[in-house]
């Protein structure tokens, strides 16, 4: 009769056993679900994030673009054409000596005006900053910026270059021109000094102004301004990236902006 109860005890306590460890395996089964599931919406909640990131900023890019080519068709293409039909004007009145000059300069002012053309053509593609890469696309914006004449820039560029994801670079091209578009407007400053370093393993990139600077306690104590709303939108496209963001700046000295991405 012990011999039977002792069984009893030992298949009670082996389905007890058996038990416990399906209810162990079955609660590890349930938290792995639901943190598998809490990933997959929290990555999918960052690709949506990305996506939605990488259309606002080309259509960021292509309301720049279109400024840019208003602008530089105000301001230079119409003044060479302008400058082009004086010249065939008074060519009634040159002298013998005087036409053919006339005709040079004529011919040089379309010439230039026609190459303009096919620059912004250039600028109108929306593709245009995947097809050219980030660092000519940087060259470019700041041919443009230089054309001005207000602002004097300069590039230099260290390392081999190479080309990473045409998506980040598209986020990091709209972060570089926000950047440049808040010196000329807020800066005050003389010159622009953009440096990239292509690195094995990191891209780092600075943008120092020598302007007027400003104070950063907004953006330090969270305030809900303009300014640290726009700050942080560029950290938070940084961030998507895989990019780092930072700003320095002090009064009367000028700003400097600094990106890096690793390889």
């Amino acid at each position: 009769m012990e011999e039977v109860s002792k069984d009893i005890v030992q298949v009670v306590t082996i389905c007890l056993f058996i038990q416990l460890i399906i209810t162990f395996i079955v609660i590890f089964v349930v938290l792995y679900q639901k943190r598998h599931r809490k990933y997959i919406e929290e990555k999918t909640a960052l690709e949506n994030s990305f996506h939605q990131t990488l259309l606002q900023s080309q259509l960021e890019i292509q309301e720049q673009t279109l400024q840019n080519v208003s602008q530089e068709v105000h301001d230079n293409i119409g003044q060479v054409l302008s400058l082009a039909k004086i010249y065939l004007g008074t060519m009634y009145t040159a002298s013998p000596e005087q036409l053919q000059t006339k005709l040079d300069d004529t011919r040089g002012l379309v010439s230039k005006a026609i190459q303009d053309l096919r620059d912004l053509s250039k600028m109108l593609h929306t593709g245009y900053v995947t097809e050219m890469g980030l660092l000519r696309s940087v060259e470019y914006e700041l041919d443009m910026l230089q054309k001005t004449g207000t602002i004097q820039v300069c590039l230099e560029v260290t390392g081999t270059p190479h080309k990473f994801d045409a998506r980040k670079e598209l986020i990091l091209f709209r972060i570089i021109q926000e950047v440049l578009n808040n010196i000329i407007k807020h800066a005050e400053t003389e010159k622009i000094l953009i440096n990239i370093n292509y690195d094995p393993t990191l891209l780092f990139i600075t943008i120092t102004d020598n302007g007027k600077g400003f104070d950063l306690t907004p953006l330090n104590t969270n305030e809900n301004t303009k300014f640290g709303l726009g700050l942080r939108n560029m950290q938070n496209r940084a961030r998507l990236t895989g990019a780092d963001f930072s700003i320095s700046s002090t009064l009367g000295t000028g700003t400097t902006v600094t990106l890096s991405l690793p390889c």
